[in-house]
């Protein structure tokens, strides 16, 4: 209405409880602005659309700024709705840089009912020891004479509540100026904030105001998601990115052989995007989250329970935890309620130095490791600032709640990141100091005023400099280089939590040499498949992640030398697996040798044979003259001797290891030696046949059955099987080569036929010469038994024949030395059976019988 009030029309209404904010801007109508609230029922709103509120929010900046922000002259007429804010610092100056922290949090989330005013927060030490750290670098910065000696710096300090909404209210009344009260106080505003603490809030932060161009430096907020530039041009922070934390929580989990690890968070941006990050950075290193769960900001008994289930009924004991101190606080309590022992807590940078945290549930966090930001060694005169303080230097907030750790100089951390956007944000302004005109970063080389300039004249992203003798610097995101010290939490003797640094991560380093531990004890397994010894390979379980898998034996001839490997290597061409699959070693040479059992008995059995047909040589050569020498062609006799002394000594030409020489020799070596005692044999049986034919009257068979003819027959019936031989050994001769189709596990070093015609019909051959010689013998076996040898011919050939009919299957069936040892048989077998057959009954007279030995019993029937 025209009496400058706020609408009549919200009176009693639900949003008329506090927080109704009425601005009346001079030479303007009356304006009612509504800028919170914007959550309740009656306006329809669900939880969650921060943007709705944002826009509200906007909304209303837009029309408090339309006057002169920080004038009483543009207020006529002021009404505060809602109650005054109390935990706030400020200092006048030239500029006034704000700030935000999270003085106050909620330990245990309830659930909104805008019923009534939320219960009272925990208050925070550390959070106000990160307050009194601005305010003390604003001061020291003030005291310097080479930087920002014309301009005086003032802050105005408020708390965030580390919540969204506060936290955009309190950044609202930072930039515009409005008092505390409607009284006439005329406060400078921020054209620059330092915060906030929380990745989500300095997101909502950077929405609302972004727009107008307000930078933001935040000293604890590690989302990557605020590295976008593009989105987030004004935005620059002191903390490293969760990118950089991400990786070295990778490779920490990999170092202690964490494969099967849980992965929870906050339902945020913080923990959404780092867990994000961190299954794709873990899945180079092995490394497979047994779950992910994400509980809510307002973890209600319901919502604690559904964690719970999810960490007892996983098998991993191993958790990494992305969230604040508050979230853990109420995790802890259930995990103990539960009376939940033996987990490996992770730390995210977020409560990896939240010593809060110990004072209840030292038991359960004895050994958690994490990540924390770098700490300072010491920054001069802060400690002496914080102990001097008083209530009177913050609002209406009494010291006498504050614990140790706000007094607590030995591990600045946030502190120092809180010290360092103070300075960045005051080297940003030198610069701005120096500028010279016509050299300027603006339009026409122009400089901004520092006493008067525009929150976009900040140019933050150009600030590089020196804190405490480190060397400050950042990369194109406006992310600084990352340092993190890993710490692992012991108890000391008196109980009181010791974080001891094992380690450290430096994003700076090469490539491998980033993460660094001296980290001595033993760590135990957190893994879903236990690792593949060597000699087996990694078989993947269908459906399941990578780290769960069966253990697979190597096949034979693969091996694999190293833990968990993906694959089993093949052997080389002369190499086989051993037995327990892990190394590949010469393969087995095999060939019938004389230095084994079986090489020796047939070399023995060879030589024994030659032996006795050279003795029975020298026998008939003694008894020559006798008529059973005499008798059935003496010469053939003494040929048939011999050339078994010759098949007898072929047999040593298949014992030893092969060669191409030895293999051409020992096929038409046993092929023509045969040839020839199987002629003599046929040759002395076509002759006792035809002797006793040519007795008949008439018959002049026996002038074709000298004795040169009877030599040119076994000659002419050995020239065919020389010629066979010479066929062979010219088409396709044999030759020594490596088998390791029989057993892959053994070469097997043999004579091969080259060819296989050639082969069988050598042995075809000397078949069909004994088949001649069984006939002839047959024929001849009804003369007088006194005078020839046809029976023992006869069996001689039987044998002959009982042997390679056996030898035929056999040999096509054995393979290796076992071949070449049933060749060998098949040899001996046939000579000696010749040699027996024929020769021994002879022997038997000669020696034991002598009498027996007369023309006149060889006449006899």
């Amino acid at each position: 209405g025209e009496d400058r009030r706020c609408d009549p029309g919200l009176a009693g209404h639900p949003l008329d409880s506090g927080d109704v904010l009425c601005h009346v801007v001079s030479q303007e109508r009356v304006e009612t602005l509504v800028y919170s609230a914007v959550e309740r029922s009656e306006l329809s709103f669900k939880p969650g659309p921060v943007m709705a509120l944002l826009a509200v929010k906007l909304l209303m900046f837009l029309l408090v700024i339309s006057g002169k922000p920080g004038s009483a002259a543009a207020l006529d007429d002021c009404v505060f709705l809602g109650e005054e804010e109390k935990n706030s610092l400020y200092e006048d100056g030239d500029v006034v840089v704000g700030g935000l922290f999270p003085l106050h949090y909620s330990p245990l989330s309830s659930l909104v009912t805008y019923n009534a005013k939320p219960a009272p927060t925990i208050f925070s030490s550390r959070a106000l020891r990160w307050m009194q750290t601005m305010a003390f670098a604003i001061q020291e910065i003030n005291q310097r004479s080479d930087l920002l000696p014309q301009l005086k710096l003032g802050f105005h300090i408020r708390d965030s509540c580390d919540d969204i909404p506060v936290s955009l209210r309190a950044s609202l009344l930072l930039v515009n100026g409005q008092p505390e009260s409607c009284a006439a106080i005329n406060r400078t505003v921020s054209s620059v904030i330092i915060g906030d603490a929380g990745s989500g809030e300095s997101m909502a932060l950077l929405r609302s105001l972004g727009s107008f161009h307000i930078p933001l430096v935040s000293y604890f907020a590690s989302c990557s998601c605020l590295s976008n530039q593009r989105e987030f041009p004004t935005f620059m922070r002191t903390m490293p990115s969760d990118t950089f934390q991400v990786r070295a929580l990778a490779q920490l989990v990999s170092y202690f052989s964490w494969t099967w690890v849980g992965v929870i968070g906050v339902e945020s941006d913080y923990a959404r995007f780092a867990i994000q990050l961190f299954l794709q950075e873990s899945v180079q290193y092995g490394v497979c989250a047994a779950y992910t769960h994400f509980y809510p900001v307002t973890l209600s008994q319901q919502a604690l329970d559904e964690l719970l289930d999810v960490i007892q009924m996983s098998s991993s004991k191993v958790i990494i935890n992305f969230c604040s101190e508050s979230e853990m606080q109420g995790i802890l309590r259930e995990v103990r309620r539960r009376n939940i022992s033996g987990l490996q807590w992770i730390t995210s940078e977020a409560w990896a130095t939240a010593k809060s945290l110990w004072e209840k549930s030292a038991d359960l966090l004895t050994g958690t490791l994490g990540f924390a930001i770098r700490r300072a060694a010491v920054i001069p005169g802060l400690k002496r600032h914080l102990t001097s303080l008083n209530p009177a230097h913050i609002h209406k907030s009494d010291l006498n709640d504050v614990y140790s750790p706000y007094s607590d100089v030995t591990q600045l951390r946030v502190s120092y990141n809180v010290y360092k956007a103070v300075y960045l944000v005051a080297h940003a302004l030198q610069d701005m100091s120096i500028c010279k005109i016509g050299k300027g970063p603006f339009l026409n080389g122009t400089c901004a005023d520092p006493k008067n300039f525009k929150p976009w004249q900040v140019r933050l992203i150009r600030a590089n400099f020196s804190a405490l003798g480190e060397k400050i610097s950042f990369d194109q995101n406006g992310d600084p280089i990352a340092y993190y010290d890993l710490l692992n939490w012991q108890r000391r003797p008196d109980g009181s939590l010791h974080l001891v640094k094992v380690g450290f991560y430096d994003a700076s380093s090469s490539a491998g040499r980033s993460l660094w531990l001296n980290f001595a004890s033993q760590a135990f397994r957190s893994v879903c498949s236990d690792s593949c010894p060597p000699g087996s390979r990694i078989a993947r379980r269908k459906g399941e992640p990578i780290c769960c898998y069966d253990c697979v034996p190597c096949a034979e001839g693969e091996v694999s030398n190293m833990t968990d490997a993906l694959e089993c290597s093949r052997c080389s061409e002369d190499t086989w697996s051993n037995n327990a699959r892990n190394l590949c070693i010469p393969k087995t040479i095999e060939y019938l040798s004389y230095h084994e059992l079986v090489g020796i008995l047939l070399c023995v059995a060879s030589v024994l044979g030659a032996f006795i047909s050279i003795s029975i040589i020298v026998l008939f050569h003694t008894y020559k003259a006798t008529p059973l020498v005499r008798a059935n062609n003496m010469e053939l006799s003494f040929l048939l001797l011999v050339f078994l002394v010759v098949c007898f000594l072929v047999g040593l030409l298949f014992i030893g290891e092969p060669s191409d020489w030895l293999c051409r020799i020992r096929y038409p070596a046993f092929g023509i030696s045969f040839a020839l005692c199987i002629s003599c044999l046929l040759a002395k049986t076509a002759v006792v046949l035809m002797a006793f034919r040519a007795t008949l009257p008439g018959s002049n068979v026996m002038k074709w059955f000298g004795s040169n003819q009877q030599r040119a027959s076994v000659l002419l019936g050995t020239a065919v099987q020389v010629i066979i031989c010479l066929i062979w050994l010219l088409t396709s001769p044999p030759h020594a080569t490596s088998n390791t189709d029989y057993h892959s596990a053994t070469i097997i070093i043999e004579c091969v036929t080259g060819s296989e015609v050639g082969f069988w019909c050598v042995l075809g051959y000397i078949g069909i010469l004994a088949c001649m010689c069984f006939v002839t013998a047959f024929l001849a076996r009804k003369l007088p038994d006194n005078f020839n040898e046809a029976k023992f011919i006869t069996f001689s050939m039987l044998i002959f024949f009982a042997v390679w009919i056996t030898f035929i299957p056999v040999y096509v069936s054995t393979a290796g030395k076992y071949t070449v040892a049933v060749h060998i048989f098949a040899i001996l077998a046939s000579a000696f059976g010749l040699l027996f057959c024929i020769f021994a009954p002879k022997c038997y007279i000669l020696i034991l019988k002598p009498e027996k030995n007369s023309k006149k019993h060889m006449m006899q029937r």
